[in-house]
């Protein structure tokens, strides 16, 4: 219990902070997104990675964050072929199973349970994460050329792309950024998490049009809940990697669908109440499954 209180409550009050203050008001969640989107995640990504010390352990993040998503692709068509799913109940499926939410979510958690050792790890699989659910999520949400080259054209688009790039080559270089410039970064960056957080509780407060398929809605979240972390501790166990990059990858494979994957699947009518649905589900049984495995993690760990 004492991992509940002391990492997934306060973060659930964040959350609930957020979904209550867009209830009361019903704030424009799209310009606080664009904030955080264009100023305090770019400073976040470009803080964390040029103060990270790059070893390994990131390819052992690049390979593993493949290895999930096509797994998740691959037990989702198998799932839809069983169930005879439609082609668009499959897209809306592999939305929320193949993404996770490990920024606005997963990030949180691993700062409040692992410690800032894991922050650079943390924040460069979100930048991985982001780049490639701006590919293959867009294609999945639209099933047509047009829509892959849009994805292609978004990941130049975002200022974390940029961030990432300068982060590690600044870092690669020794490059001294002056006191006065980085402290100024330092300090947005240090705005980016409890913004992502409260962004997140809002946008769970504005969902809408639920459609509780609970076929879809049951396979989908077991697959994103139990099974996502259970192939996550079978790449550990195949592959040996640092501890610490063991513990964020089996916390990100944890993470309910991301909330991003609606915008995908409203914008490109891609079953946008079921993926809405999925999504709110997952958020809620994350309060028991995360707890659940960070007890595990810490137990491990000892």
């Amino acid at each position: 219990m004492d991992v509940f209180f002391q990492v997934v409550l306060p973060i659930m009050a964040v959350f609930g902070a957020g979904f209550l203050l867009q209830r009361i008001r019903f704030l424009d969640v799209k310009s606080l997104a664009a904030a955080s989107i264009y100023i305090f995640l770019p400073a976040l990504v470009f803080t964390t990675l040029y103060e990270a010390s790059f070893n390994q352990g990131y390819t052992m993040i690049v390979i593993f964050a493949f290895y999930l998503l096509f797994a998740m692709i691959v037990v989702v068509k198998m799932l839809a072929h069983i169930f005879k799913w439609s082609e668009s109940v499959e897209s809306g499926s592999i939305l929320t199973t193949a993404f996770m939410n490990g920024g606005n979510y997963g990030v949180p958690v691993i700062l409040f349970s692992i410690g800032e050792a894991a922050m650079p790890y943390a924040v460069f699989l979100m930048v991985l994460q982001s780049l490639i659910m701006n590919v293959f999520g867009v294609y999945y949400a639209s099933r047509s050329t047009s829509g892959f080259w849009r994805a292609c054209k978004t990941i130049f688009k975002m200022p974390a792309t940029y961030a990432a790039v300068l982060g590690v080559g600044f870092q690669a270089s020794s490059v001294d950024i002056p006191d006065s410039v980085y402290s100024t970064l330092a300090m947005v960056s240090d705005a980016a998490i409890p913004l992502m957080m409260v962004i997140l509780g809002m946008q769970l407060a504005s969902i809408t049009g639920l459609q509780f398929n609970w076929n879809v809605i049951l396979s989908a979240a077991s697959v994103r809940m139990i099974l996502s972390p259970m192939l996550a501790f079978l790449f550990i166990w195949l592959v040996p990697v640092d501890p610490v990059i063991g513990a964020v990858l089996m916390i990100v494979a944890a993470m309910p669908s991301a909330a991003t994957t609606t915008m995908y699947a409203i914008e490109f009518d891609a079953e946008p109440e079921l993926v809405s649905s999925i999504t709110l589900v997952t958020t809620l049984v994350s309060i028991v499954t995360v707890t659940v495995l960070l007890n595990v993690i810490n137990i491990i760990s000892y």
